[in-house]
């Protein structure tokens, strides 16, 4: 394994998977007679979409569902606004937890495929910042220029000396005893005024630096001189042109998305605020990112606006009462197979609280059994039902609040199972 590649449990793993994708990209492409980054990270980007199609169709879904639930709830919320009172809080939760029984959904129905994207985005990023070190055939090229450069007595300060020039937050400053990986980890980071200086500083192999830097120029090269490995920056240049479209395109694919509508519900002033911070926040990431991490991001927005446009015409002619009587036949399936809801797993499912010491049978502590002890801690508080009931929750603050209405949460579900 390559020394630059990275070694960050499960998103170093997927930055590996993820090479290996991209360097059988990258093979094909050469096999007809095309080396490119920038076009093997379009062909990545719209695979990876397309393999995550199926879960933007459940998102979608899950959108569907909620606007027809969503004035249910909204009436709930209406119902207990001014009441603040343990029971009252318990009461509004379980009544909202009705309705996505109802509906054969949950709240967290729509955050799968954010969970999947992110880890994926990070572990892209990985393999973007750093090519050579998955793509065997680009490591070939710097390895030529570098085995040369290694016979250079003092090749490593002059290294360093260059690349301070170059300012790229990205290059690390070489050790005395560095490694062929670690030179390449710079090099791959020089522009073609720092390639110039080397050849110039080693002229006895000007000759071998100037032919690599072709050849990875030739490779980094996407259009208009950009260079997929450097990072567009805050300067006036032709770059510019992959943030502004990274931002664009990123506004209209959260345009062209549906959303619910959720009334007075601050959510939704959280949720039309997004419609602009993403794209800001697009623009500002492909600004600091090397280019081809934008290149990543700009097309993957441009795919999901199509899509979007795609999704949307499904989803408006799709029925929404099979929709949700298939959800319901699913959560019903997982029930008789004993799976446990997400309120289940967060308080420690109550059918494992009745371990030794208030351990789960897992021999862990469960979020309730924390609450309890959390709430013995707290001046005049107490696990006991009797003593409980007198405490002041104004006076507990947020965390020792939410504690106390977990504790009263499994209480509650114990009684009604009949336990005592």
């Amino acid at each position: 394994m390559l020394l630059t590649q990275s070694s960050t449990p499960i998103i170093g793993w997927i930055s590996t998977l993820l090479g290996y994708v991209i360097d059988i990209i990258f093979r094909a492409l050469d096999f007809v007679g095309v080396q490119n980054i920038g076009l093997s990270i379009i062909i990545f980007t719209v695979f990876v979409r397309l393999i995550m199609f199926p879960l933007t169709i459940k998102q979608q879904k899950f959108m569907k569902i909620n606007q027809v639930m969503q004035p249910e709830i909204a009436k709930i919320q209406k119902k207990y606004r001014n009441k603040k009172d343990q029971a009252s809080m318990m009461k509004q939760n379980e009544e909202i937890q009705a309705v996505y029984e109802k509906y054969g959904t949950g709240p967290t129905g729509g955050c799968v495929q954010l969970l999947i994207q992110f880890p994926i985005f990070l572990a892209f990023f990985n393999v973007v910042r750093n090519v050579p070190a998955y793509i065997p055939q680009v490591k070939e090229m710097y390895m030529t220029a570098v085995s040369a450069i290694q016979q250079n007595a003092g090749y490593v300060d002059t290294i360093n000396k260059i690349a301070e020039g170059v300012k790229s937050s990205y290059i690390t400053e070489l050790p005395a005893d560095a490694t062929a990986n670690q030179v390449i980890d710079v090099l791959n980071y020089f522009t073609a005024d720092a390639w110039n200086q080397l050849a110039d500083a080693m002229p006895a192999i000007s000759s071998t630096i100037e032919s690599v830097h072709q050849q990875v120029a030739g490779i980094n090269n996407f259009v208009l001189g950009i260079n997929v490995a450097q990072a567009p920056g805050f300067r006036l240049s032709v770059y510019l042109l992959i943030p502004i479209c990274a931002a664009l395109f990123q506004f209209l694919a959260t345009k062209t998305m549906k959303q619910p509508d959720m009334g007075d519900n601050p959510a939704a002033g959280m949720t039309k605020s997004m419609t602009y911070f993403m794209p800001l926040m697009s623009a500002y990431f492909c600004l600091v990112a090397p280019a081809g991490m934008g290149i990543y991001w700009a097309t993957s927005a441009l795919f999901m606006c199509v899509q979007q446009l795609i999704v949307n015409q499904y989803m408006e002619h799709a029925d929404i009462d099979k929709m949700i009587e298939k959800n319901r036949a699913k959560a019903a399936k997982k029930k008789a197979k004993g799976k446990k809801s997400l309120m289940d797993r967060l308080t420690g499912a109550a059918q494992n609280t009745e371990q030794a010491g208030g351990q789960s049978a897992s021999g862990r502590k469960t979020i309730t059994d924390i609450a309890s002890m959390n709430l013995k801690k707290m001046p005049g508080g107490s696990s006991d039902t009797a003593d409980m009931q007198n405490i002041d929750l104004d006076k507990l603050g947020k965390i020792g609040r939410n504690a106390y209405l977990v504790s009263q949460y499994d209480k509650e579900q114990n009684t009604r199972g009949g336990k005592k």
